[in-house]
């Protein structure tokens, strides 16, 4: 959500924004609608000052018993009353108007952002570790999961459909430990607060984020009409919706381990086996609350706190900058994590770290108090630290061995029962 009147403003570079995303200008319909309600607010304004004004002169011509300037009045006033309450009513209408073509629109990106047109055009910022030389045809994760008897997609799409899996003995348990291990590190080290959000969010929540009106078909409903979130950014950014936060209370940091529920719209034949890309998934979630300008130094530190993840687990790594035409609605500037996948000989996104300026602030009315009488809106920033099941991907790849077992990563081994090797099921 943008400040319409920073739009009037400046219109130009409103535009220009919009043009490095590939979107037509959008400044000049948005300032007409304006105009159109400013003029209409103004009119309405003069009719409730008409009218208080004809009341108390009905007081004076009734004092001077003057009958059929009083009545006159009163007709006036009631004349007034009628248009008021339908300008009111379509004083509603127009803001409403306003507030749904500027719902629509994504964020401007930062100018550090390349420009580009898709993912081909993002940029490498830096690589780390090297990528494991077998003296084998290293499998896909799927492949190595379903060899050791303990992945099975089959049942999972017996009980629910596509795009879902059921997790058995040692690879369970790797999932349990991997999302321990990283909240352990984001809280142990990394200074952030764990939290355990709900799922289940209302309208408002969605919309605050920016997930809502553009994507709601990206996301999975029910009946009662909530939505189940499609990760924990959604209920832990809204803890600050209609907050004014004090100053010195920030920057808040929270992480929170979730299920996630995506109903991948759009993605018909794309990683359509295995876990990469799946209508339930767990993810540890990072979110920042900060100000303004604390939020693009926020960004970096939040972006090495997933790095490190990776590092720990030794899985390597490259981090993207995306350009203009990859950037997400709500973000200003992303950073994508991708992690090597030997069974594909790709790297693939592990992390998405983004900070949204106040984009999402303004959806949700989050602000701050910088002083006594100056209150501002948040900068939030959010980013997967890391998604949990991509973690157990790259695991089984990058650790498989030749006779089919798969050697559990050592920080991971303490939350494994200091279990060494995955072994296939009995």
């Amino acid at each position: 959500m943008f400040d319409i009147k920073w739009i009037r403003e400046n219109p130009d570079a409103f535009d220009a924004g919009l043009k490095k995303r590939g979107l037509e200008s959008a400044a000049g319909k948005l300032i007409e609608i304006d105009e159109a309600r400013r003029s209409h607010l103004t009119a309405l304004q003069d009719a409730q000052s008409r009218r208080n004004a004809a009341s108390k002169e009905i007081g004076k011509a009734m004092a001077a018993k003057d009958q059929a300037a009083a009545d006159k009045l009163k007709a006036e006033v009631a004349d007034l009353k009628e248009r008021i309450q339908t300008g009111e009513e379509k004083a509603r209408e127009l803001e409403m108007q306003l507030n749904e073509v500027l719902s629509a629109i994504p964020n401007l990106p930062l100018d550090d952002v390349p420009l580009g047109a898709d993912e081909n055009d993002n940029v490498e910022v830096r690589r780390w570790g090297e990528p494991p030389k077998f003296d084998f045809e290293p499998k896909q994760h799927f492949e190595v999961g379903e060899s050791l008897g303990l992945m099975d997609f089959e049942t999972a799409a017996k009980i629910s459909g596509a795009r879902f899996v059921v997790l058995k003995g040692a690879l369970s348990r790797l999932e349990r430990a991997i999302a321990s291990f990283m909240i352990d590190l984001h809280t142990g080290e990394n200074g952030y607060t764990e939290y355990n959000p709900p799922l289940l969010v209302k309208d408002a929540a969605a919309y605050g984020t920016g997930n809502l009106p553009k994507f709601a078909e990206d996301l999975f409903r029910t009946t009662e009409g909530f939505w189940l979130i499609p990760t924990a950014e959604v209920s832990l950014t809204n803890m600050v919706r209609d907050e004014i936060i004090p100053a010195d209370q920030l920057p808040m940091r929270c992480t929170a381990w979730t299920p996630c529920f995506r109903s991948e719209a759009g993605s018909a034949g794309r990683d359509t086996r295995g876990m990469i890309r799946q209508h339930q998934f767990s993810k540890v979630e990072l979110v920042s609350i900060t100000t303004p300008e604390a939020s693009l130094d926020e960004h970096e530190r939040m972006t090495a706190s997933a790095e490190k993840v990776l590092q720990r687990l030794e899985l390597p790594y490259r981090t993207m900058l995306l350009c203009t035409g990859d950037v997400g609605f709500a973000s200003r500037k992303t950073y994508d994590i991708e992690v090597w996948l030997p069974g594909q000989n790709a790297y693939r996104e592990i992390s998405s770290c983004s900070v949204c300026g106040d984009f999402q602030a303004r959806r949700m009315n989050a602000r701050y108090r910088a002083g006594d009488k100056d209150v501002r809106f948040v900068h939030t920033l959010n980013g997967s630290g890391l998604a949990v099941g991509r973690t157990m991907v790259a695991i089984l790849e990058n650790f498989q061995q030749a006779d089919g077992t798969v050697i559990v990563p050592k920080e991971l081994r303490p939350y494994m029962g200091g279990m060494e090797r995955i072994e296939p099921a009995a």
